[in-house]
């Protein structure tokens, strides 16, 4: 319900900035820009997303080990057999992306299996396709998407004036306050959407494994080095989809990151293991 209260705020916010830069004629084309948009990124966002890392596909006979604990895991959530991939990079991190369960792909880093322990590979794992299984990818693909054009009219709208209004003092600062708060405005709902399905993947993913406190290891040393080091490739409208946050605690992009903080994660994986073990649900 959270979820959908503030996707429904993402396209009501893209409409009104339509509406004030462009008129009625302007908010009918954020409508349909907002739908021609999500159908797109309904199709094509795994593709795009794969290609812009240079994920490449590995099977059974190329990568054994990964390819059959990600078999174990979506069997286990009674999900269908997603696509593999791995991407060559020295900082590890993983994502997954697709348009559901049918349709999805994960796909980990070089750097993860250096970086980590099989339980730890596997806590991960379990998170990702728990984003697979509540759908969360698209989702987040989707408010990215929306909060970009937002973003992106509000930059331009002030070229072309505020749509029928008299161009006086004040719809000068009504422009310039659009063009600076519904961006910002924009980001923060996408943050609330992208930050809660973190945290119900977490859990999710911590019920999958049996093992919260691996995942919790895992977010902590995964943290150790994406926080020294900018993943290369990495961009603000994908850094969503990833475990940990790609970028470097010294870049600014972390200002406005799309993930909750990693010591409160891990607090609630802790919680969540000791809950476990003491119903003798935990490794």
């Amino acid at each position: 319900m959270r979820t959908a209260f503030l996707m429904t705020a993402l396209t009501v916010l893209l409409v009104l900035v339509g509406d004030y830069f462009g008129g009625a004629r302007g908010m009918m084309m954020m409508l349909i820009i907002s739908l021609a948009m999500n159908l797109f990124s309904y199709w094509n966002s795994d593709k795009l997303v794969l290609a812009q890392y240079n994920a490449k596909q590995v099977d059974e006979k190329s990568s054994p080990a990964l390819y059959k604990m990600v078999q174990r895991l979506a069997e286990r959530g009674n999900l269908p057999m997603p696509k593999v991939y791995i991407i060559d990079s020295p900082v590890p991190n993983a994502f997954a992306t697709g348009r559901n369960p049918e349709h999805a792909a994960v796909a980990v880093t070089t750097a993860l299996a250096n970086a980590l322990d099989k339980d730890e590979i596997e806590g991960v794992l379990a998170h990702e396709l728990s984003h697979v299984k509540h759908g969360d990818i698209l989702i987040g693909t989707i408010a990215a998407s929306m909060a970009g054009i937002i973003t992106t009219l509000s930059h331009w709208g002030m070229f072309f004036g505020g749509g029928d209004r008299d161009r006086n003092s004040s719809s000068a600062i009504v422009g310039l306050a659009m063009m600076i708060l519904a961006p910002l405005a924009a980001g923060i709902i996408q943050m609330a959407v992208s930050r809660s399905r973190e945290y119900m993947a977490d859990k999710s993913g911590g019920e999958l494994s049996g093992n919260p406190d691996a995942l919790a290891d895992a977010l902590l040393k995964i943290e150790s080095y994406a926080k020294n080091r900018t993943m290369p490739g990495a961009t603000e409208n994908t850094a969503h989809m990833f475990i940990i946050c790609p970028f470097s605690a010294k870049d600014m992009q972390q200002l406005f990151s799309t993930h909750p903080s990693t010591a409160d994660r891990v607090a609630r994986l802790r919680a969540q293991a000791k809950a476990m073990r003491s119903s003798g649900g935990a490794k």
